[in-house]
C-alpha cells in the first residue's frame, strides 16, 4: 500500500522537472514559457485545491465553512505570483469586497486565469457559482463541494431553477454573497469585449434583495492568450465598481437592470484598459459585436420563491 504514494510523489517531481525545464528553455524559445507557465498554474491549482479540501473540513468544524473559498484563494494568489508571475492589482478605494455583504458579485470572463483573479479579490463569505460537471473534478470539485459553492446543470431548466433557488435563500439566511460570471463562457478576446449577458446573476441579486457589485477587468491577452501560445509575467489591474442597488425592483426591471450593467462595465473595461495600455480611449479599438442580453437558458429563468 505504502508503495502506490510513490507514483503520485513521482508524477508531482516530474511535472516540476518538466517545468523547470521549460522555464529554462524559454530564455532560448519564448514560447516555451507558454508551456511552463501553464505546467505551473495547473501544479498551483492541484496544489492549493489538496489544501482546500483539508481547509474546508477544518473551517467548517471551526465554524468558518463560508471563508474557506476565501482563504484559499489567498494561498493560490501567493502561489501562482511564486511560480507564474502574474499578479492582479485591485482598485477597491472605497473597501466594497470589505464592506459590501450579502452581494451578487459579478465580472468579466477572458480566460482560465480569471481562477486566479477570483483568488486575489475573493471577500469573505462568499461562493462560487460552477458546472455541475466540475463537481467530478478530482481535488478542485471535492474542495467546490465542501466550501459551499452552488452548482448549476445548464441543461436542466428544474436543476437550474433549484440551484438559483437555493442560493437566494443562502444569500439571505447566511448573509452569503455569490461570484458570478454573466457573461456564461471565457471570451479569450484580444480587445476589451463583453460577451451578452445572462439574466441569471441579475434575478438573483432581484430575488435575493442585494445589491449587485459589478467587478471589472482590464483586457489582459498580453499576459494570456491561448490562441497565440503567449503567456506571460505580469500585473493586471481591475476595478471593483460602486455597489447596484436593487431593492424594490422586480422580475419586469431585470432585462433593463441586466443591460444598464453591461453597458457600464463595458465603458469601464475599456478606460481600464486603455489606462493600462497607455493610450487614450478613442484609441482602443472595441470588439462590441454582440448584444447585450443573451437568449434565456436555464440559469436565466427567475428564481423560485
Amino acid at each position: 500500500m505504502a508503495s502506490l504514494l510513490y507514483y503520485p510523489v513521482y508524477f508531482l517531481e516530474g511535472c516540476v522537472a518538466l517545468t523547470i525545464g521549460f522555464y529554462m528553455l524559454s530564455l532560448i524559445l519564448p514560447r516555451a514559457a507558454f508551456v511552463a507557465r501553464s505546467l505551473a498554474s495547473y501544479l498551483s491549482l492541484l496544489l492549493c485545491a489538496g489544501f482546500g479540501v483539508i481547509t474546508s473540513i477544518a473551517f467548517s468544524l471551526l465554524g468558518h465553512g463560508q471563508s474557506a473559498q476565501w482563504a484559499v484563494g489567498r494561498s493560490f494568489k501567493y502561489v501562482m505570483a511564486l511560480t507564474t508571475g502574474v499578479r492582479f492589482k485591485i482598485d477597491d478605494p472605497k473597501n466594497i469586497l470589505g464592506k459590501t455583504r450579502p452581494a451578487v458579485f459579478i465580472g468579466n470572463h477572458q480566460t482560465e486565469l480569471d481562477v486566479l483573479m477570483l483568488g486575489c479579490m475573493f471577500p469573505k463569505y462568499c461562493s462560487v457559482t460552477a458546472k455541475s460537471s466540475l463537481r467530478k473534478t478530482p481535488f478542485l470539485g471535492w474542495f467546490m463541494s465542501l466550501s459551499g459553492s452552488i452548482f448549476i446543470d445548464r441543461a436542466s431548466k428544474t436543476d437550474a431553477r433549484a440551484a438559483m433557488a437555493g442560493a437566494a435563500n443562502q444569500i439571505q439566511k447566511k448573509q452569503q454573497s455569490v461570484y458570478m460570471f454573466p457573461e456564461g463562457t471565457r471570451s479569450y478576446s484580444k480587445e476589451p469585449e463583453l460577451l451578452p449577458f445572462k439574466k441569471g446573476a441579475f434575478h438573483l441579486a432581484v430575488q435575493a434583495q442585494v445589491p449587485i457589485v459589478p467587478v471589472v477587468v482590464a483586457n489582459y491577452s498580453h499576459v494570456l492568450n491561448v490562441k497565440d501560445f503567449v503567456f506571460n509575467a505580469g500585473v493586471i489591474p481591475m476595478k471593483v465598481l460602486d455597489p447596484i442597488d436593487t431593492t424594490g425592483l422586480t422580475t419586469a426591471d431585470v432585462d433593463e437592470l441586466c443591460k444598464n450593467t453591461r453597458d457600464l462595465m463595458l465603458k469601464e473595461l475599456i478606460a481600464l484598459t486603455a489606462k493600462a495600455r497607455g493610450q487614450s480611449v478613442s484609441d482602443i479599438p472595441v470588439a462590441n459585436k454582440y448584444p447585450s442580453v443573451a437568449k434565456a437558458s436555464g440559469t436565466d429563468m427567475q428564481v423560485a420563491a
